[in-house]
């Protein structure tokens, strides 16, 4: 027998599916139309504005004509794509990210199927597989959580995660922050499921994001030392993988190492790579928050080595780790908030035992639904305003449904700490004097 809906759920499915339309319209009709407008009036190139243009092109050109990728050659033909000319250091209006190939060399190995492709069809090939990916990473997180929703809720929660504005961008600019994103789940999981060997692969593939997927090697790292006979297995398995990758990328292209790490240095200085909770903090708070957050982090994590990976525990800690990662990535960028999803999942499914603990709780979670629903209402707001008034006009608000994001990883990593680090020291203490 087929589940029926209920009239809630019916509810939750539409209210998910209209906030979900109005952003995709509102980056349609608002955000891109501003963008354009601002780019004409100023000069500013733009091209095919793709994030995997820069990896697929230096794939294309190592692998089929010997070329390093790292190299300046490479990257003045990388922005001639990706902006639609050459950026020129003598006209200021140009964008300062040289978009160059900032990768490790073996994500060449991911993009060699397309080389022989137009890169167009690249693109929208690989817009479907990031959607199918972030859908099945949404519902991975749900088996691990053990968050058991009707399939309709289900659909709810996919509308919003794939209808929330940093999967937007993500999907927009083809991210490989997405596929990072879903390998750490799938990662997980399988770690959960007990398959250690094949979920050290996985995450030893999801290092092409190094900044990303450390936090989380670095938990897995401290957790396995709580069982080190048990455990170790993910970890051997995660570096011979490891070894494999870096001894194939040497032979493809030698010492690419020390190039890797010259392009990162240049990064971090061409994109002005700082973490959220510097940028958007004054010195030196930004940073005192960050070693605070992280502290916190390090603690609760390191009470909880012990417990096994079949625990809410473990997975809950997991959760909060990639949360925190979303904090102190060296980059402000939208699209690094996907890693709040499993965070958000285990907030929504334990809301009612957050409003039922202490002050604080209850006022973080409040303070992290209104901020998580700003974007939402105002997007869908100027989504249906923009049907109805000249696009000047509402271009004029373009940037209202963004006011909210930058505070959303700070509230999202606050409630967490907050919340299990009361459910994991104050029950210590309780069975202590008990």
């Amino acid at each position: 027998m087929r589940a029926r809906i209920s009239d809630k759920e019916l509810w939750l499915l539409l209210a998910s599916v209209f906030c979900a339309a109005g952003v995709w319209l509102y980056a349609d009709r608002v955000l891109i139309r501003h963008q354009i407008s601002y780019s004409i009036e100023h000069g500013t190139p733009r091209g095919n504005l793709s994030d995997l243009y820069p990896r697929w092109l230096g794939a294309r050109e190592l692998l089929r004509h010997g070329r390093d990728p790292y190299s300046a050659e490479v990257t003045r033909e990388i922005q001639a794509g990706y902006y639609g000319r050459p950026l020129d250091a003598s006209r200021p209006e140009d964008p300062i990210d040289q978009q160059a190939f900032a990768y490790p060399v073996y994500i060449v190995f991911y993009m060699a199927p397309t080389i022989h492709l137009g890169f167009g069809t690249v693109q929208r090939a690989f817009f479907w597989i990031l959607v199918g990916v972030t859908a099945a990473s949404v519902l991975l997180w749900l088996r691990l959580l053990d968050w058991k929703v009707a399939p309709w809720v289900q659909a709810a929660l996919l509308a919003l995660t794939l209808g929330s504005l940093p999967v937007l961008q993500a999907l927009k600019l083809q991210q490989l922050t997405l596929l990072v994103a879903a390998m750490c789940a799938a990662a997980i999981v399988l770690l959960v499921a007990g398959r250690p060997l094949a979920a050290g692969v996985v995450l030893a593939l999801s290092t092409i994001k190094p900044q990303l997927a450390l936090p989380l090697l670095l938990w897995l790292a401290l957790w396995s030392l709580g069982d080190l006979r048990r455990r170790y297995h993910w970890a051997a398995s995660f570096l011979f993988c490891m070894a494999v990758l870096v001894a194939a990328s040497e032979w493809l292209l030698p010492h690419w190492i020390e190039r890797f790490w010259h392009a990162i240095v240049a990064y971090r200085q061409y994109a002005q790579a700082i973490p959220m909770l510097e940028a958007i903090l004054p010195y030196p708070w930004g940073r005192l928050v960050e070693v605070l957050f992280v502290t916190m982090t390090v603690l609760l994590c390191f009470k909880r080595i012990r417990q096994a990976e079949d625990t809410l525990a473990f997975q809950e800690s997991t959760c909060l780790v990639l949360s925190i990662t979303a904090l102190i990535v060296p980059k402000f960028a939208l699209y690094n908030q996907v890693l709040l999803i499993p965070a958000i999942l285990l907030i929504a499914r334990d809301r009612r035992t957050i409003s039922e603990g202490s002050f604080i709780s209850r006022a973080l979670l409040i303070i992290v639904g209104i901020l998580l629903a700003w974007p939402w209402f105002w997007s869908t707001v100027l989504a249906g305003l923009s049907f109805a008034l000249p696009p000047e006009a509402v271009e004029r608000a373009w940037a209202v449904p963004l006011w909210t994001l930058p505070q959303i990883p700070m509230g999202v990593a606050a409630l967490m700490l907050i919340h299990h680090y009361q459910w994991t020291f104050v029950a210590s203490a309780e069975r202590g004097t008990s």
